[in-house]
């Protein structure tokens, strides 16, 4: 039997004193997966100072979402899209890209793709 990992890690990260949310996506994430991940976001979320959190997500291991996570993940989006200065979305997809893009159309603040972690903390600085 197989084990299929999925989930959303969240924690956060420090380089000088700057404070950055850091999540890892990990398989396809699921409606259920959501019902965890929201409140630990909203959590991390309360503890940023202001509006100018920023957020590095690591995409290197999603595989993106059933339809419903789908539409969880837009409402979440909707519902925090002023709450950050930048975000850089680390991945090794093309379809990541592409989701990149859109994705800046609903967010107040910068969102970058890289495929590269070192850049993109270089960039959130």
């Amino acid at each position: 039997m197989m084990t299929t990992r999925h989930g959303v890690s969240i924690g956060t990260e420090r380089i000088g004193s700057e404070v950055f949310i850091s999540l890892k996506a990990t398989g396809k994430l699921t409606h259920e997966d959501y019902g965890i991940i929201t409140p630990m976001i909203e959590s991390a979320l309360s503890g940023a100072e202001d509006s100018s959190a920023k957020l590095f997500i690591d995409g290197s291991e999603f595989e993106g979402w059933e339809l419903r996570a789908a539409w969880d993940d837009l409402k979440l989006g909707l519902k925090h899209n002023k709450e950050f200065k930048k975000i850089a979305i680390c991945g090794n997809k093309k379809w990541q890209k592409s989701i990149v893009k859109t994705a800046s159309w609903f967010v107040a603040g910068e969102v970058k793709f890289f495929e590269n972690a070192h850049e993109a903390f270089d960039w959130l600085l």
